[in-house]
């Protein structure tokens, strides 16, 4: 088992897109933090998965695909765009899938590869957010749409919906 953090827009989103894809076994869902400048707490989600099933590459590319890459960040540095690295040689593979992507789109994107330091969760009341009620309307919104395009554009990896 392999970890990996991402971190880009809201943490509810990201953690119902990882936690929908075959390979990965916790998703844990929180603020994770980088070296400076990059030291502010950022909604985030930290993600164990199976190397044997699924790629940290292909995770990188359903993040980037999920949510507002080019777009840069944010309001007092609570939406970082990154993929957090958990060890050395996560650095070149995620570069690769972020500078792929940017070039697989024709523009500029956001997202930052940066080294893990730290992990706050966050409250037990929003984990597991889209699992505990997918009938929200935060998740009909905004969660539904990007689970409907994983299971179009990723039906292998996807897990089957509930």
């Amino acid at each position: 088992m392999m970890k990996i953090g991402f971190g880009g827009g809201c943490h509810w989103c990201t953690e119902g897109v990882f936690q929908a894809l075959r390979g990965v076994t916790q998703v844990d869902q929180g603020f994770l933090q980088s070296e400076p400048p990059a030291d502010t707490w950022a909604e985030g989600v930290i993600v164990t998965f199976d190397p044997s099933v699924i790629s940290l590459e292909t995770l990188a590319e359903v993040h980037l695909r999920t949510h507002s890459s080019g777009r840069a960040r944010s309001p007092r540095g609570k939406y970082r765009s990154a993929v957090y690295t958990f060890e050395p040689n996560q650095l070149a593979e995620a570069e690769r899938a972020v500078r792929r992507f940017a070039e697989e789109a024709a523009k500029e994107i956001h997202t930052q590869v940066i080294p893990f330091i730290g992990f706050l969760p966050s409250d037990e009341r929003y984990q597991n957010y889209y699992r505990t009620d997918p009938s929200r309307p935060f998740c009909r919104r905004y969660i539904d749409p990007k689970l409907d395009f994983i299971r179009r554009e990723y039906a292998d990896i996807a897990l089957p919906s509930k």
